[in-house]
C-alpha cells in the first residue's frame, strides 16, 4: 500500500475514533436532574392539661349561726353565716333556699323572693354586698359566708308563728344546713326576702 493511502486510512480512521468518542460524550452528558434531598421534620404533640377547680360547696361542709338584727319600719333584718369546717376549698354562688320549722319540726309555710331584683333594689341595709347580684366565692377552712333576711313582725289578717330552725339549702344541692333562731324568726305572712351569699362573718 502507498504511503499517501496509508495516510487517508489513518486519517479516516481518527475521524471515525473521533465521532464516536464524541457522541459517547454527548449521550451521558445530554440530561441531568438533580433532586434535592428531602427533609422530614417532626413536631413533638403538646399536650395540655387543666386542672379542674374547686367543686360547689355542699352543706355537710358547714355549720350555721342566726345573727339577729334589727327592726325598722314593721321589717325585721337578720342574717345568717355559715362556716365551713373542713378541709379544702369550695365554691358558692348564688341564694339559698329556705325551710322555716317551728319547736316541733314542723315545716312554716313561707315563701321568699331574691333580692336584689327590679322590685327589691336596695333593700338591705348593710353590707353593700347584699344588695350586690351573686358573684362565686371560694371557701377554705375557717372561711364564711353570710346572706341576708328581711321579713315582717306586722301581722295582716294572719298569724306570725314562730321558726325556731331555719334549714338552709346551698345553691345546687339538695342537703341542708341547720340553723337555730335566737331569738326566733316571727315571719308574719309567711314572706320573706333574701339576699345572694356573699364574703364576710
Amino acid at each position: 500500500m502507498s504511503r499517501a493511502l496509508k495516510g487517508l486510512a489513518l486519517f479516516f480512521a481518527f475521524v471515525v475514533i473521533y465521532t464516536i468518542s464524541r457522541h459517547a460524550i454527548d449521550a451521558h452528558s445530554s440530561s441531568t436532574t438533580t433532586t434535592p434531598p428531602t427533609t422530614t421534620t417532626s413536631v413533638a404533640a403538646v399536650t395540655t392539661t387543666t386542672a379542674p377547680g374547686p367543686a360547689s360547696c355542699a352543706a355537710g361542709d358547714f355549720a350555721g349561726r342566726f345573727n339577729q338584727g334589727q327592726g325598722a319600719g314593721g321589717d325585721v333584718y337578720a342574717s345568717v353565716t355559715i362556716t365551713k369546717d373542713t378541709a379544702g376549698t369550695c365554691t358558692l354562688k348564688g341564694w339559698p333556699r329556705l325551710t322555716l320549722l317551728d319547736g316541733q319540726g314542723g315545716l312554716i309555710p313561707a315563701t321568699a323572693t331574691d333580692a336584689p331584683s327590679a322590685t327589691t333594689s336596695g333593700a338591705f341595709l348593710s353590707p353593700p354586698q347584699a344588695n350586690q347580684p351573686p358573684s362565686t366565692l371560694t371557701l377554705g377552712n375557717n372561711q364564711s359566708a353570710t346572706f341576708d333576711l328581711i321579713y315582717s313582725d306586722v301581722s295582716v289578717g294572719s298569724s306570725c308563728p314562730s321558726a325556731v330552725t331555719l334549714s338552709v339549702q346551698l345553691p345546687g344541692g339538695a342537703a341542708e344546713v341547720s340553723v337555730t333562731a335566737a331569738p326566733p324568726v316571727q315571719a308574719c305572712n309567711g314572706t320573706l326576702t333574701v339576699s345572694p351569699f356573699f364574703a364576710g362573718a
